[in-house]
């Protein structure tokens, strides 16, 4: 018998292809969401720290001019984290539906491969048949001979 052969092997070659891109693309977005929540972390940490410290100007006593200045900071950073939210919650999103393409193409490839499996089993099946039916007609011919002898 020939060897086996699946019908859809450049099809499974490719969905399989398709696959790898789809899950190099999601963690290359996951690595950038990643470094935008750290992006978020540090900007909230200098607004943290701005803000202590004009607490603490505050305490000591300050002019107007630099409460103005401190001010005019905070609402720098506010303005920024309110940016950096957004950019992170679109990373986010991005992650999510390139996730969402992986998992269909995570299904596509594992239906192919069971058929392929379910293919191969019958045509192993098919094969022991063979090889079943050959035995016993040798052993039918030898039962034949020895009659006839």
């Amino acid at each position: 018998m020939k060897k086996f052969q699946f019908s859809l092997e450049s099809v499974l070659g490719y969905k399989q292809q398709v696959l790898e891109s789809l899950q190099n693309e999601h963690a290359i977005l996951i690595q950038k969401m990643r470094q935008q929540e750290e992006r978020l972390r540090q900007m909230e940490e200098s607004y943290r720290a701005w803000n202590e410290e004009f607490r603490q100007a505050e305490m000591e006593g300050i002019t107007v001019a630099e409460v103005m200045r401190y001010e005019s900071g905070l609402r720098f950073w506010e303005k920024e984290i309110a940016q950096q939210r957004q950019t992170v919650l679109q990373c986010q999103q991005e992650a999510e539906q390139k996730r969402r393409q992986v998992v269909a193409a995570r299904q596509e490839t594992a239906s192919l491969e069971k058929l392929r499996e379910k293919k191969q089993e019958e045509y192993r099946k098919a094969v022991q048949k063979g090889e079943e039916l050959f035995i016993e007609e040798v052993v039918a011919a030898q039962k034949a001979m020895a009659a006839l002898s």
